[in-house]
């Protein structure tokens, strides 16, 4: 009889679990969009480089009529986004902010989403383990897909003062995939705690492990105190590495990848534009080499960085920019 008693409860509960969840999604789903890019990659084939385009898949949410929240994975190299809606609706749209290492970013419509349904932000510092979320998205393309599950873990992350180790992850057992990056994860009352951003893997899919950027994190790096996007895509040299290219100081930003339109690109900053291992790291040689912004000198210290991020802080789209850069053993300055 006591059994009989137990089943019938969890039965219930189960019930309304499902039910509240429908109701949550139904309204919350309209805000959730589907994010197509497109970026040129190169690709080396036999000893030749070559520059293909390729096309990814994300997901993101409203957090006004313009403003969209995602991963910054998902958009960081981007030339060209593509938004979709709920109601099919398309809408081009470009970068605004990233911040790699929380892997969050806002990126921007070009015009207005009419009748927009925007989601808020719930206070991440409040969820415990154990509470139940969901999260929308699109996993392998198939837009506006639920899953739930609980939050497994909390993970900080913040060495020393400088603000680019700035990152918060939520750990859950909700099933993510290739296509939910950048989507949200919501607490039961409907609110976003967390952006969702990577899986642990061995397989390739989903086995239990995902994580989302919290949602604290993600207001005040996306909303509260955002930094421009300039568009590029660069390896930070240690002391190993700065030797091996001659680089003049402490270290230097490799740069492996300048997005075309984007300000840096308009500066006439360079890529790279041949494939290396070194030190069993791929990346792109052939580039220019960071030195300074703004005569701050780029270094791994928490001084320079803590500099470095001041100036992204403040700095506005008008303002000068100069960039010092070592160029095929020159040094040459780039400016705004």
């Amino acid at each position: 009889m006591r059994n009989k008693v137990l089943l019938l409860f969890f039965f219930i509960v189960n019930i309304g679990w499902s039910q509240d969840l429908s109701k949550l999604y139904e309204r919350v789903n309209p805000a959730v969009v589907v994010i197509f890019t497109q970026e040129a990659k190169l690709a080396s084939n036999a000893g030749v480089t070559k520059t293909i385009t390729s096309e990814g898949l994300g997901s993101g949410f409203l957090v006004s009529d313009t403003e969209i929240i995602t991963a910054s994975h998902i958009v960081n190299a981007a030339e060209q986004l593509r938004v979709r809606f709920l109601d099919g609706e398309i809408i081009s749209a470009k970068v605004i902010s990233t911040f790699k290492t929380a892997d969050v970013a806002l990126i921007k419509l070009d015009f207005p989403k009419k009748n927009a349904i925007t989601v808020s932000f719930g206070d991440s510092d409040r969820i415990k383990i154990g509470e139940q979320v969901f999260v929308v998205g699109a996993p392998f393309g198939y837009g506006h897909s639920l899953s739930s599950g609980y939050i497994s873990g909390i993970i900080k992350n913040k060495q020393g003062n400088n603000p680019f180790t700035q990152a918060e992850f939520i750990q859950t057992d909700a099933a993510i995939n290739t296509g939910n990056s950048g989507g949200p994860m919501f607490n039961m009352k409907g609110e976003v705690i967390g952006v969702v951003s990577q899986i642990l893997t061995k397989s390739g899919g989903f086995e239990g492990i995902g994580f989302a950027a919290t949602a604290n994190i993600t207001k005040n790096l996306m909303l509260n105190n955002r930094t421009p996007w300039l568009g590029f895509d660069a390896y930070p040299l240690n002391d190993k590495m700065k030797r091996l290219f001659n680089v003049p100081q402490n270290s230097g930003l490799l740069v492996q990848k300048v997005v075309f339109g984007s300000t840096l690109y308009k500066m006439g900053l360079q890529g790279g534009d041949t494939e290396a291992i070194i030190d069993g790291q791929k990346m792109f040689i052939g580039g220019d080499i960071i030195l300074a912004f703004n005569e701050i000198e780029f270094d791994l210290t928490d001084e320079s960085l803590v500099k470095l991020g001041v100036l992204g802080k403040n700095l506005k789209t008008t303002d000068p920019l100069e960039v010092k850069v070592l160029r095929n053993g020159k040094i040459i300055r780039l400016k705004r």
